[in-house]
């Protein structure tokens, strides 16, 4: 009897204990019942991560603002093309981060007060495409801006300009056109109608624009006044390009700017993995979706 009640009374002991630490109970008697050669198999596993570091740096060679998840993406589909082993997303994690090869993660910015509870993205391309326009200096101090049109589901940048003047009409609608003939090739109008998303910029609100946008198939859609996160596709997209491309690539003047965004463009199309496309680029989604249609 005496040494059942001195066994409660150790277990109560035990617990307060525990309590007292933030430790639950049965961990620690998990531990007290360990043999003294015990090993934890998590941290015994040795493996080589000498060519996984060497595979990282090639891809973050020319990109070094992309984070772990699309490193992880491009080396998946790298490896699909060699049918290789995928590599798991927490073990390139591990690897970048124990090397230093993460990117630092930068303040966030304040949530915007006005609730917005639509949905940009569509489930099929060309049923709404948005557009919007971004701006940069070159380095002699010539300002460039950007006019681009991207598809609301696949997010293929379809059609872009880019000038030294303001985003004019005549450089929306010479967008709005190109959009069209990319598409659909050398047509005036598309089959059918689509919903062209866009801010309420002089240039898009125009009654030429609209009235254009309407004559070769196009619905123009405004977003709400100080709501810049109704067109959120877009604004993410001027985010995408500056950091991943414009920050880092060549602008001694505005020539040499424009060429060199159209390789940034060519390379967000066919190299870029997106998130919300299985970490896949816009075209090599296309035809994925286009194989899958005609099976």
């Amino acid at each position: 009897m005496d040494s059942a009640l001195a066994i409660v009374a150790g277990g109560r002991l035990v617990k307060q204990v525990c309590d007292v630490l933030g430790v639950a109970r049965s961990n620690v008697t998990a531990k007290l019942a360990r043999t003294a050669d015990w090993r934890d198999g998590r941290t015994a596993r040795q493996s080589d991560d000498a060519g996984l570091v060497e595979e990282i740096r090639r891809v973050i060679a020319d990109l070094p603002s992309w984070g772990y998840r699309r490193v992880c993406g491009t080396m998946r589909r790298e490896r699909e093309r060699q049918c290789a082993a995928a590599v798991n997303a927490k073990r390139v994690y591990r690897v970048m981060r124990v090397h230093g090869l993460l990117t630092e993660r930068g303040p966030k910015p304040p949530r915007p007060q006005r609730r917005h509870e639509g949905k940009v993205a569509v489930p099929r391309s060309n049923q709404r495409w948005c557009s919007d326009g971004f701006e940069f200096r070159c380095d002699n101090g010539e300002p460039l801006r950007v006019t681009f049109a991207l598809d609301c589901c696949d997010r293929e940048a379809m059609s872009w300009a880019a000038t030294t003047g303001g985003h004019s009409g005549d450089v929306v609608r010479d967008v709005m056109l190109a959009a069209v003939e990319h598409r659909f090739g050398n047509v005036s109008k598309a089959p059918t109608q689509i919903e062209w998303l866009s801010d309420n910029g002089s240039g898009y609100i125009a009654e030429k624009t609209r009235t254009f946008a309407l004559d070769i198939g196009l619905k123009p859609l405004t977003t709400p006044v100080c709501s810049p996160q109704s067109n959120g596709m877009a604004e993410s997209f001027v985010k995408t390009m500056k950091r991943d491309y414009v920050a880092f690539m060549p602008k001694p003047d505005a020539a040499t700017a424009v060429r060199n965004l159209a390789v940034a463009f060519e390379h967000y199309n066919e190299k870029h993995p997106h998130s919300a496309l299985k970490y896949r680029p816009p075209r090599e989604f296309q035809r994925k979706s286009d194989s899958s249609t005609l099976v």
